[in-house]
């Protein structure tokens, strides 16, 4: 059989505890919601703010759908432009205090649109060695040298940056909000870097979109950098809660990607559902700021009690909350005796981490309550102590 090392990968994957289980969801997603037949707590999305079941999202996608129909059916170029994906540029812009914006299908689509339109095999990136994985794909696309720096290591990266001032061009590319680990980049020393060296900064704000600064508008405004980060990368399938990506930044690098970037000329553009949802979730991020205090209310006193407890956290600064078990094994056991107690969460294991680092990836919501949390914090802690983890 030609593809019978397949099956023999499969069973080293469930042998060393790298077998991922991917489990069905039955009804919307919020914070309860029905997993494989079986009424779970939602520890698992990334649905920060709610949105995924925002009922005024659903009544919005309804209005749309009888104006606009399903989709253009069509890729942006020829005949996939709709006024409505318009709109969604024009106000995200504002939103992220910036010129244009470009809309892409996804954030992953969006750094494998950005990155090999800026650089090809004469250049340079630098990126930090814990960047996503569709940071990596798109470096690896764009066939420039790839230079990995330690995880937000300043110095390392400047060590290495002195090396190749003879490149044509020098990208800097790192995740905002990393994660795995909930970690936050230093932004200000990145930007003094790309300065002094002449560097290309980007960076992907999937994590800091509807989490950091102001009404959600993420890491650029939470450091006060409007202006000094020359591409932006967003996804709108996390705190926006539906799906796709964008680019933001100069008129002038928009008009060039609708130009040249490939997920944008050779794919159909966002269905109407998508963007209309989209336009709603941007509508109340803009009204309002209380999810996101919300967040973070919840964010604080869960960590808290964790660490309290005695469960290793890592270094997040953010509402992600790994938690971090070590062991493959071991970590899949602990997301095993979560479900059967009602909580659902995912064990991340390798290649998504390093080996040795597997871990509980706890990500908490704005609908979340107090008592979901406590209920948690209880089932943690009891299994926790059974498989002395704790």
């Amino acid at each position: 059989m030609k593809l019978g090392f397949i099956v023999e990968e499969l069973e080293k994957l469930k042998n060393e505890g790298l077998y991922v289980n991917i489990r069905t969801i039955e009804s919307e997603v919020s914070s309860w919601f029905i997993v494989d037949n079986k009424k779970c707590l939602n520890l698992t999305s990334n649905n920060y703010l709610g949105f995924a079941s925002e009922k005024k999202l659903v009544e919005k996608v309804i209005e749309y759908i009888k104006i606009y129909g399903i989709s253009p059916a069509a890729v942006r170029t020829i005949s996939g432009t709709m006024s409505l994906h318009v709109e969604l540029e024009r106000k995200l812009a504002k939103f992220k205090h910036v010129e244009d914006v470009i809309l892409l299908q996804s954030g992953f689509m969006a750094n494998l649109a950005v990155i090999p339109a800026i650089v090809s095999s004469e250049d340079v990136i630098f990126s930090d060695e814990l960047n996503h994985a569709s940071i990596i794909d798109g470096c690896r696309l764009s066939k420039a040298e790839i230079v990995r720096y330690r995880h937000l290591d300043m110095n390392d990266l400047e060590d290495k940056i002195k090396k190749y001032s003879n490149k044509r061009r020098k990208l800097i590319v790192s995740d905002g909000v990393f994660s795995m680990d909930g970690d936050i980049a230093p932004l200000n020393e990145l930007i003094d870097i790309s300065n002094r060296y002449g560097a290309i900064l980007m960076i992907d704000d999937a994590h800091g979109e509807g989490v950091l600064g102001r009404n959600g508008r993420g890491i650029v405004d939470h450091f006060d950098a409007h202006g000094k980060v020359d591409i932006e990368v967003g996804t709108l399938s996390k705190a926006f809660g539906v799906v796709g990506g964008f680019v933001a930044g100069s008129r002038f690098l928009i008009e060039y990607l609708k130009q040249r970037a490939r997920p944008f000329l050779f794919s159909s553009a966002l269905t109407v559902a998508d963007t209309a949802a989209n336009l709603g979730a941007l509508e109340i991020m803009e009204s309002s700021d209380e999810r996101v205090k919300k967040l973070w209310e919840n964010k604080n006193y869960f960590q808290n009690q964790l660490v309290n407890m005695g469960f290793n956290i890592g270094s997040t600064k953010t509402p992600i909350t790994p938690v971090i078990v070590g062991e493959e094994k071991k970590a899949q056991e602990f997301s095993k005796k979560l479900f059967e107690n009602n909580i659902f969460v995912q064990a991340i294991v390798y290649p998504t981490v390093p080996k040795g680092t597997a871990r509980l990836r706890v990500m908490l919501s704005a609908i979340h309550k107090k008592e979901d949390l406590d209920f948690a914090l209880e089932t943690f802690e009891k299994i926790g102590k059974e498989l002395a983890i704790i």
